[in-house]
């Protein structure tokens, strides 16, 4: 396409495979229908569903996303279109939120909320899919105040994010992590184990009572010791492992819990939200950040257009 006000840079793969596919180009501008808005982007980050649908996983069936795709699934920046029906927001607002092929110039957002003043760009395009899936999970493992819970895999984005709503609602607590990760959880109010085998045992040095429930936001410990850890199966949620239902431990993936953007921002306001940022590459380097973010981020990777 060329330059004309109807197309926009945008980054996507017509084959699917390792970052290299991923090829900048220009694509038409989407525009806002009932109950979204479209945004000029200003940050948009990668997820590990853009690296599964980027090689293919999805590949099969029905549900088979038409090539070429443009990645992407949430966004930061500022409001052009407001559509039909879409309320409480007006063209140059600054938002965050989530939509599809946000790797572009303008992306669409379905869901969004006000971008707090203390996020950079970065972090409000880092917030929104992590946010949305700890909500969900502790919605399903039902912690209150005065509660107790676990969460295998604390210093990730997601049980980053379900430690800090977790601890908002007065729930303590405890949290797996790499050494060097260890002190920002601590930091945050988060009681920090190492992880591997064990981790019953230093669970129950640091929380002799009890702990009410487990998140699993890894997949890569032992279920069998989540489990023992929570006092049941029905105590544990995981994130991660698919293969969970086997032993009785629920899957997280419904209901939806989109207020979790309007609930991160506003505790985000008060001081009471950090967003890890790893790293920020330009939008036509999009591949360098697919392949970072398959080499192990520290925190959520970036483009920005």
């Amino acid at each position: 396409m060329d330059d004309s006000p109807d197309t926009m840079r945008a980054v996507s793969y017509s084959a699917y495979g390792g970052p290299s596919v991923l090829a900048p180009g220009r694509i038409a501008v989407p525009h806002a229908d009932a109950g979204q808005v479209r945004i000029r982007v200003r940050a948009a980050s990668v997820n590990p569903f853009d690296l599964k649908k980027r090689v293919g996983m999805f590949a099969g069936g029905a549900a088979a996303p038409p090539l070429p795709v443009v990645p992407g699934v949430e966004a930061a920046g500022v409001v052009d279109e407001v559509g039909a029906d879409a309320t409480g927001v007006a063209v140059g607002d600054e938002v965050f939120g989530l939509g599809p092929a946000t790797f572009a110039e303008y992306a669409v957002l379905e869901h969004w909320a006000v971008r707090p003043a203390g996020w950079t760009w970065a972090q409000a395009a880092s917030v929104s899919t992590a946010a949305e899936a700890a909500l969900r999970a502790l919605g399903l493992l039902g912690v209150d105040e005065g509660s107790t819970l676990m969460i295998d895999g604390a210093a990730g984005s997601v049980g980053f994010a379900a430690a800090q709503l977790a601890l908002a609602r007065g729930v303590a607590v405890l949290g797996t992590a790499s050494p060097a990760k260890q002190e920002r959880l601590r930091a945050l109010g988060v009681a920090p184990l190492d992880h591997g085998p064990g981790l019953d045992e230093r669970v129950a040095a640091l929380e002799p009572d009890s702990v009410d429930a487990v998140l699993d936001a890894s997949g890569k410990g032992s279920l069998d010791e989540l489990i023992a850890i929570a006092g049941g199966p029905d105590r544990v949620v995981t994130l991660a492992n698919f293969d969970a239902p086997d032993k009785g431990v629920r899957v997280s993936s419904a209901p939806s819990a989109f207020s979790a953007l309007q609930l991160a921002a506003g505790l985000a306001a008060d001081g009471r939200f950090e967003v890890i940022v790893d790293s920020e590459h330009p939008l036509d380097q999009a591949a360098a950040a697919h392949a970072r973010a398959e080499a192990g981020a520290d925190g959520k990777v970036v483009v920005l257009p």
